[in-house]
Formats: C-alpha cells, structure tokens, sequence
C-alpha cells in the first residue's frame, strides 16, 4: 500500500518512478490540495530527444493526468554553457541558430504526451533564454551568488570526479548550476512553479534550486528524482548498435522504435511497462507473469502501446504488420524504413556494402564488408559472402525496393528512384 495520499506520488511510487524527494510529506499535502506546479529542464543539444528522456517526459504526464499542470522548460539559455553533470568532458558549445534549430526540433516530442493550452491544467513551454540572457553579471553575482558556497558546490559529484582525475572543470560550466537554480527561482516567480522534476543525476542541481528559491522567494519549493533506467544487463536505456533511439520519426521511424521496444530483454518488460505506457497494473501484472515463449506477448503489447503513444496507432499497426512480414517466408513490407537512392547510382556498380552504410546499418562500408565476413548479412533473405559484390538490377524486387538485413533482427529498404 503506497505511503502517499496524493494522486500524483502514489502513482509515482506505485510504477517505480521515485528515487528521492526533498521534503516528502510537505509535496504529498501540496500534490492532494493543490494544483501542483511542476517542471522539468530539456537543453537544446540535439533536433531531437531520444528514449533517455522518455522517463522524464512520463513523469510530466503523469502529473497532468493527476491534475497538475506541467511546465516543460527549454534551454535555449543554458544550453550555451552546457550541462556538464555526468559527463567527463566539456560539451561543445552551439551558436544561436543551433540552439534554436534543435529546440525547434525537440518540441515535437512533447505533443503526443501532453496537452498544451490556455488552461488551469493545460502544459506550457518557456524557454530559459528570456530571462538568463538578461541578467546583469554583477547583480547576478550581488544577489545570488551568495547563495552558494564553493565548498558545497564541488562536493557535486560530477565536480568531484573531474577533479579527482585531472580534467578541465571550466568556470563556464560552474556557473551551470547556478542557472539552473535560478530557473526554479524564475519560474516560482512567473509561472507558480513549485516542483522541479528530473533524473537521480540532477539531484545536486535541483536542491540547489529548492534552497534558492526558499531563501530568496521564501517559497515552499520541492524535489523530486527518478531512478536512472538501465536495462536487465546493465545497458544505457536508449542506446542500441545504431546509436540513439531518437523520439522524432525523422531520425527513427516507427518501425524502428517499435522494434527497439519489441526487443526488450524479458527481465525489463513489466518494469518498462509501468513506466512508459498507461496501461492498468492488473493487466502489467498478467503479462509480466508469461513465460518461455509467451513472453513475447507482453513484449508485442509493450512496443504497441509505446508506439501508439508517441506514433500514432496506425503506426503501431503498421509496425507489428511489418514485423511479421520481415519474419515470414521472404516478405517485405513498406513500414520498414526505407532509404531513396538514384537509381544511376545504384545501377554504377553500386557496392553491395555501401547499400548497408546508406541504410544506416552499418556506419561504414568497413563495418559493412566485416558484417558480409561474419555471414551476418542478407540481400532479400538470402545470405551474401562476397565483400566485394555489387547490386544488379535482378535485386530489385517487383515492389521496386531491395530488402537488407543485418542480423536477425535489423531490415531495411533500399528503393532506387
């Protein structure tokens, strides 16, 4: 039985979300009589989010569906300093028109999960730049930086390991978290935000913002961490052999996100179904409990309810038709991502290897020839060992396209135009 009275932490605890939390009983009473206020900071460091940030975008939903009104923040400000929280080097810093372009970007994301609008619920987006690329470096340092102890600051534990090995911690990215704790601050003051939302990483930053906006604002203010997900066998949640599993169907289509969900290892699946989709515990706990074979139903409704969530159920359909045709006897299916290419290009020798590379699975012809090498590689299921072949207009199926497969469980379409 859950210790929180309130809809929101209740919910929280009960799908395994909540690491740690500032003043516990005080956000439970604020959570159950109030309309709570919460937010979380997404820097502009890509045009795209990717699975890593899925768990924070759930957490925003689930206050919305809870009654609290989510406020998602853009970095445009602080992303020209850079977060330099768990990583061991620099960033490299982006100009204005990156900064701008990748948010543009990243907004898609948000849509699919939350409902923005005008309303007392209803989620809003700002972005930090408004009022970070204002202040007045003197009287920021008079009226704030006095808030904070260096002492403290490089007990962080990101400050402590750069230092501890000798590597550049620049003044640039100190001043990392002091933004990032006046942002709560700001948005106390402009929005009634009371919450600040984020991975168990963020820990040390959003105290920091807590405790800024208590003492300047003498506002009650709140923290709330999520667990850093990773997967059964201690991998990075959101990384595969093909890099990031990117949110925007530009940079990963649907086929893919849903294959990336499909093959979930069987430990995982229950916990990334309480996660990342709203389906009932009732029905988690049933299909956690298949084993052997059925288990893979409970992979198939996880990769159709993540997807549906962020695709779109025809996508999801799509998706799981496309799978079963890459799986049956010799079939393709349009839904697997498919890559244009000139058909004078394909028709001029065209390596088989470079076909691979163009697809995007494999990043070089290199890793191409390695993967023909292994036997790990199929032109229209059919096995190919020679590095060096080269594609024929024969390969090209009557739906026009040329079918390749690394492994077992990666396909793609080559379609000449």
């Amino acid at each position: 039985m859950s210790q929180y009275k309130s809809e929101f932490l209740r919910t929280l605890e009960e799908r395994g979300f909540i690491k740690q939390i500032t003043h516990p009983d005080a956000l439970d009473e604020y959570c159950l009589n109030d309309t709570p206020v919460g937010y979380i900071g997404f820097d502009a460091t890509a045009d795209s989010l990717h699975v890593g940030s899925l768990l924070q975008i759930m957490m925003l939903r689930r206050l919305q569906q809870a009654g609290g009104k989510p406020v998602v923040l853009m970095g445009g400000g602080t992303t020209k300093v850079g977060d330099p929280t768990d990583k061991e080097k620099s960033r490299p810093l982006l100009t204005d028109d990156q900064i701008q372009s990748n948010m543009d970007g990243i907004k898609k994301a948000f849509a699919p999960f939350l409902t923005f609008g005008d309303g007392p619920t209803d989620a809003i987006m700002v972005n930090n730049d408004e009022w970070l690329s204002t202040i007045g470096y003197v009287e920021f340092l008079r009226d704030y930086g006095v808030h904070f102890t260096i002492n403290t600051m490089i007990k962080q534990e990101t400050v402590d390991r750069r230092l501890r090995n000798e590597q550049p911690y620049t003044f640039l990215e100190f001043n990392y978290m002091l933004l990032q704790a006046y942002d709560f601050l700001e948005l106390y003051r402009r929005h009634g935000v009371r919450l600040q939302l984020g991975g168990s990483d963020q820990w040390g930053n959003i105290v920091n913002g807590v405790d800024l906006t208590r003492r300047v604002a003498d506002g009650e203010a709140y923290g709330l961490t999520s667990h850093l997900i990773t997967t059964a066998s201690g991998g990075k949640m959101g990384k595969t052999a093909d890099g990031a599993v990117w949110l925007n169907a530009e940079r990963k289509s649907p086929y893919e996100y849903w294959q990336f969900w499909r093959n979930t290892e069987d430990a995982d699946v229950g916990r990334f179904l309480r996660l990342f989709t709203d389906m009932p515990l009732s029905a988690i706990e049933r299909l956690e409990a298949l084993q052997g074979a059925d288990i893979n139903s409970a992979k198939i409704a996880l990769a159709n309810a993540t997807t549906t969530m962020l695709h779109g159920e025809q996508a999801a359909e799509d998706a799981e038709r496309a799978a079963a045709a890459v799986f049956g006897a010799g079939s393709v299916d349009d839904a697997l991502p498919t890559t244009e290419i000139a058909k004078s290009e394909f028709e001029a020798d065209m390596l088989v290897a470079a076909g691979f590379t163009a697809c995007g699975l494999t990043q070089s012809n290199g890793e191409a020839r390695r993967l023909i090498k292994q036997g790990a590689a199929k032109v229209n299921d059919e096995s190919i060992r020679d590095q060096n072949a080269l594609f024929t207009t024969e390969h090209v199926t009557d739906d026009g396209v040329v079918k390749l497969s690394a492994g077992k469980k990666r396909h793609a379409l080559l379609k000449p135009v």
